[in-house]
């Protein structure tokens, strides 16, 4: 990861420089892995965030959002007990590690300073955070460690802190200061990409900046290390150390043709070229919160849908497989006529058949010219027998053509319902979203029901709420939980109801407590149900209309489905900017 040693050198002083003599506030933890301290600094309220995930551990000041659960677990429940109303007397880095130490003056019982620590360790699948008491001693972490997981470092409380083991066979990037200092290569290493060769020799750096030090020496990251390449690389790395050691770093972020942000680090990066261009941001927080900002909510979002969206899923898949037997089957019935022609057949020649006859060829009387056909039969059985078996399987497929197209139309709507939630978890913003997805699929039965759980029913009311250009009131639903309670049971029936035609989607309600909505308000209302809907990256989307009375829901129905008479159609194109522009908070 980019936040290696270097760049957190330089993120720890600017945090000294922000959030020094902080007041501690409030500690939130929205996730398994992040905490929240609200700090009151001079210049205003602020909110520092650590994060020990895998592959996203860092510190910075953050200003986005973030959910809260609905129990805080139990790390942060210590969290609060120990540093709420505390001071965060400074930001340390264990030099050469990345591992940032921030340490908190607090007052204990008898009102007596104490002075606590909570170390974050960033070291990929083993990041950690824990808290240190007055005498080093740890009162908790948030992943603890013990014996069988590390025989030379557990992470238990109770236990004195050590800090990382320092890395066996390498040199401190940040002790380097004359060429003299860098490491030989050994024979055995000659003809190793540079790149690689640096990774291997050098602690406190990242891959990225290893990249970038030997593009700088040698005009390429895979040039192979000989002794000239070797030199230039030792030149290369202690400038560079040089300049870490001075300060001369800046938060730089890379981003794509697009803009979207790719990569970041303390100086330039320059081995892209052309294919990434260089943003100066104000300050290394910002360049966390923007780099990590969107991409970690997605890919939050993206782990905790991850079990409903195998769960729904394998159901669609089952129910897929399930229709296609079905049709075959179906299909099958749709040639029970000529079952009943060979019984008929068959009960006209039983005279010229005995038990033991394999098949019977006699005049085909349903056939215009009369030819003769060949009707199989079953040996063990008697004429009579042979007859009635072709009646019966006829009946047979009479009756399974009703109960087929009645299961097969069940199954239609199953699929419809399936694709429908699979389309609401592609579109859910938080853990309130999939909260209200899970609830939903264990009501329809998809997702068994925790024990203990209070089988009581919460009412869904955080629908998406927008004002018109004329000041109309906008609502639209986020799950078919929130269609349902939106459509049914919060909107007049006079209010308009609007939904894409032929697409999965959110229910979308026009109030008309001020009246009937203009022009406008409904191309806005019908641009906002194209957008949260499946067919959201289209264009010349097709959403149908009409008052909520003509909305029905059919008994039995799915969360979410229903049916509606005397619409119309218009046709819009989705506009991400027009819902920002038109919506309220929640």
């Amino acid at each position: 990861m980019p936040l290696d040693a270097v760049f957190l050198s330089a993120l720890t002083e600017e945090l000294n420089r922000t959030a020094a003599d902080a007041h501690v506030d409030r500690i939130r933890m929205p996730e398994r892995d992040t905490i929240l301290l609200s700090l009151r600094t001079a210049s205003g309220p602020s909110t520092l965030l650590l994060c020990a995930g895998t592959g996203d551990a860092r510190l910075h000041l953050t200003r986005n959002p973030f959910e809260n659960p609905p129990q805080p677990p139990m790390f942060c429940m210590l969290l609060r007990k120990h540093l709420v109303n505390s001071v965060l007397a400074g930001v340390e880095q264990i030099p050469g590690e990345r591992t940032a130490v921030l340490r908190f003056s607090c007052r204990d019982l008898f009102e007596e300073g104490r002075e606590k620590k909570l170390v974050l360790e960033m070291m990929g699948r083993y990041s950690n955070l824990i808290l240190l008491g007055d005498d080093g001693i740890i009162l908790d972490c948030l992943r603890r460690v013990d014996l069988t997981d590390s025989e030379k470092r557990p992470l238990l409380p109770g236990l004195r802190y050590e800090t990382p083991p320092q890395q066996e066979g390498k040199t401190a990037f940040a002790s380097l200061r004359d060429d003299r200092d860098f490491p030989v290569p050994e024979p055995q290493e000659e003809g190793m990409p540079a790149d690689k060769w640096l990774i291997r020799r050098l602690s406190g750096v990242s891959p990225l900046m290893c990249r970038e030090i030997a593009f700088a020496a040698c005009g390429a990251i895979d040039v192979p290390v000989t002794g000239a390449t070797a030199a230039a690389l030792a030149a290369a790395t202690v400038a560079a150390s040089g300049k870490a050691a001075a300060g001369e770093q800046n938060p730089w972020i890379l981003a794509d043709a697009e803009g979207n942000p790719r990569d970041f680090y303390g100086f330039p990066v320059r081995q892209y070229g052309a294919a990434m261009t260089l943003h100066r941001e104000a300050s290394y927080s910002e360049l966390l919160d923007r780099f990590y900002g969107e991409r970690a909510a997605a890919d939050r979002m993206r782990q905790k849908a991850a079990g409903l969206t195998r769960t729904v899923r394998n159901a669609r898949d089952r129910t897929e497989r399930k229709l296609a037997a079905q049709r075959e089957e179906w299909q099958r019935t749709q040639d029970r006529e000529t079952l009943r022609r060979r019984g008929d057949i068959v009960s006209a020649n039983l005279y010229r058949m005995k038990r033991g006859d394999t098949v019977l060829r006699a005049e085909d009387f349903y056939d215009p010219e009369g030819r003769e056909c060949e009707i199989p039969l079953d040996p063990a059985r008697t004429p009579q027998q042979n007859a009635s078996d072709y009646y019966r399987r006829y009946a047979k497929a009479k009756r399974a053509e009703t109960v087929l197209a009645e299961q097969l139309e069940a199954g239609e709507k199953e699929l419809a319902y399936l694709n429908s939630v699979l389309d609401e978890i592609g579109r859910a913003s938080g853990e309130k979203d999939l909260a209200e997805i899970r609830e939903e699929l264990t009501l329809t039965g998809y997702v068994k029901e925790p024990r203990g759980k209070d089988r009581g029913r919460k009412k869904t009311d955080g629908f998406l709420r927008f004002l018109s250009s004329a000041g109309f009131e906008i609502r639209v639903g986020r799950n078919n939980l929130q269609n349902d309670e939106l459509t049914l049971r919060r909107s007049s029936k006079n209010d308009i109801w609007l939904h894409t035609k032929s697409f999965h989607g959110s229910h979308t309600v026009i109030s008309c407590d001020r009246g009937d909505p203009d022009e406008t308000t409904l191309a806005e209302a019908a641009t906002l149900a194209a957008l949260y809907s499946e067919a959201s990256g289209g264009s010349r989307v097709p959403v149908d209309y009409t008052r909520v009375r003509y909305v029905k829901k059919p008994n039995g129905a799915r969360p979410g489905m229903v049916t509606y008479t005397d619409y119309r159609t218009v046709y819009v194109t989705p506009d991400r900017e027009l819902a920002d522009r038109l919506k309220q908070p929640r």
